[in-house]
């Protein structure tokens, strides 16, 4: 049996973080799978889990999502 690529791994993992992402806005929210999918694919996380060098898809669904709500008051903050 072979190991998988670091490759693999990392998009295993940053598929993984993005479906648990999607689910804690659903579950935060009440709004629908395609709203919730447009939040959090749109966000500047999934630009940065994307990218495989910075490893962010290591670290929790949780602590992501936090930092994605995080990163949205700031930004509501500036705009306002």
């Amino acid at each position: 049996m072979t190991q998988p690529s670091h490759h693999q791994i990392a998009t295993y993992l940053t598929n993984y973080v993005l479906s648990e992402l999607v689910k804690y806005v659903i579950e935060d929210t009440g709004c629908s799978i395609e709203q919730a999918m447009e939040k959090v694919y749109n966000s500047p996380l999934s630009e940065a889990l994307q990218d495989e060098e910075g490893e962010l898809y290591v670290q929790s669904p949780a602590y992501l999502y936090e930092l994605m709500n995080d990163f949205q008051k700031s930004i509501n903050r500036t705009s306002t």
